[in-house]
């Protein structure tokens, strides 16, 4: 899908150069900076989710976040949109006061998220 989105963008470019009509150009220079910024989105946050023995390590535009085991609920939520249901990995961090919701999605884990779940829970010391 990352790849996608930069070729969109490689696409959208080379089309916005070749536009003849200056409106044509506006609206293909703002998709292409939209898939843009897509496709760098999906560069700098990959991979999301990474795991060893101390625990997880979840990446976002935020920076990384290294969660220990004891610290997060692993569990698998399915929301229904649109007359399919999707489920999502959600990854309930809580330190003292702090806390945090971590939601990754099949696009984000790169897999079906119901057997990221079944992993984490059979790593899980």
């Amino acid at each position: 899908m990352v790849g996608l989105a930069w070729g969109l963008a490689a696409v959208f470019l080379l089309v916005t150069i070749l536009s003849p009509d200056p409106m044509s150009r506006v609206f293909l220079g703002l998709a292409a900076l939209i898939q843009i910024g897509l496709g760098a989105y999906g560069t700098l946050v990959r991979p999301r989710l990474l795991v060893d023995d101390s625990g997880l390590t979840v990446r976002t535009l935020n920076g990384t976040h290294r969660l220990p085991w004891h610290e997060v609920k692993v569990r698998i939520t399915r929301t229904r949109r649109l007359g399919r249901e999707t489920p999502t990995l959600e990854l309930d961090w809580r330190h003292g006061e702090d806390e945090q919701l971590f939601v990754l999605t099949t696009l984000d884990l790169g897999t079906d998220p119901r057997d990221v779940a079944d992993v984490l829970h059979a790593l899980r010391p």
